[in-house]
């Protein structure tokens, strides 16, 4: 627990865990398990209390980001790095969209954003985690960061369970809707400050965009990345029409 109050930069250099070691495993694993506990307990729920459960998400989501925040404040560690506008941390912002905003447009097209851009940016997250080069086990910043991708997938499988959000590839253009104005400000922003939220301004090392960049440049490799991320979505559509088929088709039989 020596390190649990401790942000990376006041950590030894090879504290955190191996991916895919025991801790990570372990830690993902849970992580997943919660997920599927708390979907099968709000199953059993009437309607007016899984509407409360899909607002609290977010409300809760705010009050985690406020206290790590006022944590990195209090050992003087906050910096612009740690805004949420990451493609995982700018959930918050999608989810209370589409909880609070009252028109049926709008709780469509965050919903479909939630659901396709949020959920498997999350997963993915939760499979190859980057702070776990830096973060300990027992340490606030790695804790928070499981609960955080967790509740990013749970939001939106229950929008689904619950009917809300039906992703079809008919709505693609609400998720590069979102993307075309959430992207350009971010853009700027990373320019100006030097940071690199959705990996805009500089292509991650061992990642795809690396590769894409090796031959494109930077910022040609932003093409790349604009076709790799449609790309992925159409993948999506169409796991989700898969499942939808086959559902249909054992209800039949």
């Amino acid at each position: 627990m020596e390190y649990f109050w401790k942000q990376q930069n006041d950590i030894p250099y090879g504290s955190g865990y191996p991916l895919f070691g025991k801790e990570h495993i372990i830690s993902t694993s849970v992580t997943l398990v919660a997920v599927v506990l708390i979907v099968l307990f709000y199953l059993k729920l009437d309607k007016k209390k899984q509407t409360m459960i899909l607002k609290v998400i977010p409300l809760f989501m705010v009050f985690l980001e406020a206290f790590k925040d006022l944590f990195l404040v209090l050992i003087k560690r906050f910096g612009l790095w740690y805004l949420p506008l990451h493609v995982c941390s700018i959930g918050i912002f999608v989810f209370l969209l589409r909880e609070f905003l009252p028109w049926k447009k709008a709780k469509e097209i965050f919903g479909e954003v939630a659901v396709i851009l949020i959920m498997p940016g999350s997963l993915a997250a939760l499979i190859f985690p980057d702070w776990t080069v830096y973060y300990p086990v027992a340490n606030f910043i790695n804790l928070h960061s499981y609960l955080w991708h967790g509740l990013l997938v749970l939001y939106p499988v229950l929008l689904m369970i619950k009917g809300e959000t039906v992703p079809s590839v008919r709505h693609l253009h609400y998720v590069l809707l979102f993307l075309c104005v959430a992207v350009p400000p971010i853009y700027v922003f990373d320019k100006h400050f030097g940071c690199n939220y959705f990996f805009v301004n500089w292509p991650e090392t061992d990642t795809p965009l690396e590769w894409i960049a090796g031959f494109m440049g930077n910022p040609g490799y932003l093409i790349g990345y604009a076709i790799l991320a449609v790309s992925v979505m159409l993948i999506e559509y169409l796991i989700f029409y898969m499942i939808k088929r086959l559902s249909h088709h054992d209800s039949e039989s």
